[in-house]
């Protein structure tokens, strides 16, 4: 597959992410994160702290809060806790990501499906902040990429079946040093995955000083 809209500047790292693995990088100032849906449909659980206070993580409620909306798109600025802006999404093919599903664990596929054992992004997230030296208390509720869970009228959630295509990408530029994290969900017991994983790609890059678009 081409690589839709090269990245300008200098690229930092570019890795294809397995199916239902973890990833995690640090992010200086001004680098910009991209994550690829190489195949479609591939859900992105995604997290995000202050590197130089990790305490200090991406807060759903103040992102939703400032924003205004419950889905994070091209122009919505990632917030920590203590209300620092940590990422800005500064370009969106998909749109509609969701702030409000969190993530897959392993307890709550037994609460939902009667099914012990199964991999889950909880378990990706704690692997993936192991290597800052953080545990599993830095885990809070997370963005989805890649999956829209609009809300119906009647306050249910509907987790919308063939929402990202082949390609779609989004591009998160880091607003102050960042830890970023991921699962490349393993979820096989609902359709956000269409039932089927695959791999994404996660590149960085730090804009060149004559590019004004990042």
């Amino acid at each position: 597959m081409s690589e839709p809209n090269p990245p300008p500047g200098n690229i930092i790292l570019d890795e294809v992410v397995p199916p239902g693995r973890p990833w995690g990088h640090r992010l200086h100032k001004g680098d910009v994160l991209r994550l690829v849906d190489l195949e479609g449909q591939q859900a992105v659980d995604f997290l995000c702290y202050d590197a130089e206070d990790p305490t200090d993580r991406y807060c759903a409620t103040n992102t939703v809060k400032i924003q205004g909306k419950l889905f994070v798109d091209k122009g919505t600025v990632l917030y920590s806790d203590l209300g620092r802006a940590l990422l800005t999404i500064v370009e969106d093919t998909c749109g509609r990501h969701d702030t409000i599903y969190g993530c897959c664990s392993e307890a709550n596929n037994f609460l939902r499906y009667g099914i012990r054992g199964t991999h889950s992004c909880y378990a990706n997230f704690g692997e993936a902040l192991a290597q800052f030296g953080l545990d599993r208390s830095y885990i809070v509720g997370n963005v989805n990429f890649f999956m829209s869970v609009p809300i119906a009228g009647h306050g249910e959630v509907v987790n919308v079946f063939g929402h990202s295509k082949a390609g779609n990408y989004v591009d998160l530029r880091a607003e102050r040093d960042v830890l970023a994290v991921l699962s490349n969900c393993p979820q096989m017991h609902n359709p956000c995955n269409a039932y089927n994983l695959t791999p994404i790609r996660a590149m960085i890059w730090r804009p060149s000083s004559n590019d004004k678009s990042a």
